[in-house]
């Protein structure tokens, strides 16, 4: 089946006892016995599982073309059973334009459990082989990156990461299943913050690993999923899987205005860089267009004047909202230096924009009167 019609079924079946098409949200945190000590439907506490929980689950795993799925209260939580899952001595590799909170993660969390990382430049397949050491376990992937939009060759990085005995886990978040299969490339994992496009709707808060196969790493993040219990609510779970009914057609739009606003706003004097990898004059345009279809609906620029014009600018706006996240319907903007603080990587003229589901000639008109 193709993505838009997994998207409105997996996961989803009529109601046993009622036939209700939408699903019932189950907040049942226990379940009865029967009377031999075994469980009807094999649930027992919803730590464990939940209907609502095992239903986005095996949404997502279609999704994704993964084996099985799990899904956390955030997506850092689920970026944190991925860690979680490695010994202590063991080391990561990521992209030093990574988001900020799985660098923090990994520094400032993981760092003083003995977990060892490298950052580096992943766009350079050599870079990621010079940083190897024979206690490498893991090469985290972001791609298109947070907040610059780097594109990284996945199926490169999943090469490397297999030839010493690796594993590659990519963050899909910006991309989503739509645009990009890191699974299909080879990735041994790919992750999610749900409360980006998968919700899409700015109302829900969670993260999801989703696996290739079901393997002993798999079942080590079922067990850090089960044991620590940082999991969804059911009602967060049902929000995300209505948000995933209409993710394939809400991607084609995001990725649609984005491509159109990014092309304006490069042509505008007053823009130092537009930083989207659907313009052919982004460095990882070809390989974006290898391993992606369609471009997303982030992008991020940079504003001349430095970060005095940076923010009169994201003030001037009057149909973008000034706030954190991405994802929703609406467009948002932030300063990510401002955001990030002072172990930003972030230039302090970057604006990062989600290009929500508006009129696209909204946009740019609103664009055009901030930057006059």
């Amino acid at each position: 089946m193709r993505i838009e019609t997994v998207a409105i079924h997996a996961g989803h079946t009529p109601d046993p006892t009622t036939g209700a098409v939408t699903p019932p949200i189950h907040l049942s945190t226990t379940f009865e016995r029967e009377a031999d000590g075994s469980y009807r439907a094999g649930l027992v506490y919803s730590r464990y599982a939940n209907p609502n929980r095992l239903a986005l689950e095996e949404c997502l795993a279609q999704l994704e073309g993964g084996a099985l799925a799990a899904c956390f209260a955030s997506g850092s939580a689920a970026t944190a059973a991925v860690f979680q899952s490695l010994e202590p001595g063991a080391h990561v590799i990521a992209p030093h334009d990574a988001y900020f909170g799985t660098t923090k993660l990994l520094r400032d969390l993981f760092g003083p459990w003995k977990l060892e990382m490298t950052s580096v430049d992943m766009t350079d397949a050599a870079a990621v082989g010079r940083a190897i050491r024979p206690s490498t376990k893991l090469i985290w992937v972001e791609t298109p990156s947070n907040p610059l939009l780097r594109v990284v060759d996945i199926a490169g990085m999943v090469e490397i990461a297999h030839r010493i005995g690796a594993r590659c886990v990519v963050d899909n978040t910006w991309a989503t299943p739509v645009l990009q299969r890191p699974l299909e490339l080879g990735a041994d994992l790919a992750m999610h913050s749900m409360t980006k496009y998968l919700g899409g709707h700015s109302d829900v808060l969670g993260g999801a690993l989703v696996m290739r196969t079901n393997d002993d790493l798999a079942q080590r993040i079922r067990t850090i999923q089960s044991s620590i219990g940082a999991v969804p609510s059911p009602f967060e779970c049902w929000l995300t899987m209505r948000g995933v009914r209409t993710l394939p057609w809400r991607m084609k739009a995001h990725s649609a205005n984005a491509l159109a606003l990014a092309q304006c706003l490069a042509a505008n004097a007053n823009v130092e860089a537009v930083h989207y990898p659907g313009l052919p004059a982004h460095p990882g345009h070809d390989i974006a267009r290898r391993q992606m279809c369609g471009f997303g609906g982030m992008l991020s620029l940079q504003v001349r004047g430095g970060r005095p014009e940076a923010l009169k600018l994201a003030s001037k706006l009057r149909v973008v909202t000034r706030a954190t996240s991405l994802g929703g319907t609406e467009s948002l903007i932030e300063h990510r230096a401002s955001v990030e603080g002072p172990d930003t990587r972030a230039p302090e003229n970057l604006l990062r924009l989600s290009v929500g589901l508006e009129h696209v000639d909204d946009l740019i008109e609103d664009f055009a009167q901030a930057l006059a």
